[in-house]
């Protein structure tokens, strides 16, 4: 059986209990969290969130600027004001430059990824205020949203705000 094999079984299991198909799209605390997708990051139970709640928006690293579309749709078609940007802190994204995942990515898969910037970073906190300051000079991003920025302990599973 493979992982994905073992997936589908899992959602057979939650589907039999599923009780929120009358959920809105529009999240319900009318917040989005921008975050990295690194697997010991699970937004929804760090944050105490439940399903309907809020848009959470995964990417390499949690970069806002790759976010933007997601971040213009869930603002202006379904109604969020607030944006949540967490970094995390032992990021793979912020130990390789981008040279080095360019020569990782072309090594394994045989294409050539030289036209992606892959968004490193050398200094996590500056990082996050740089995804703030992003947001908020973006003209699509509401002027009135609050925006803020975070750092994930990956260590002791604490949010700490840096911007």
């Amino acid at each position: 059986m493979t992982t994905i094999d073992e997936l589908v079984s899992a959602n057979e299991s939650y589907a039999r209990e599923f009780v929120h198909g009358e959920l809105s799209s529009p999240p319900s605390r009318r917040v989005a969290v921008v975050t990295c997708m690194d697997a010991r990051l699970i937004p929804s139970r760090f944050l105490g969130l439940e399903e309907g709640e809020a848009h959470v928006i995964r990417n390499a690293g949690g970069d806002a600027r790759e976010a933007l579309r997601s971040l213009a749709v869930s603002q202006h078609l379904l109604g969020t004001n607030e944006i949540a940007v967490i970094r995390h802190t032992d990021c793979g994204m912020g130990k390789y430059s981008n040279e080095q995942i360019a020569e990782k990515v072309a090594a394994a898969s045989g294409g050539d990824p030289s036209g992606i910037d892959f968004m490193p970073f050398t200094d996590l906190e500056q990082a996050v205020r740089g995804d703030v300051e992003f947001l908020k000079s973006s003209d699509l991003i509401a002027a009135d949203a609050v925006i803020r920025g975070f750092v994930y302990d990956v260590k002791t599973g604490t949010v700490r705000e840096v911007a």
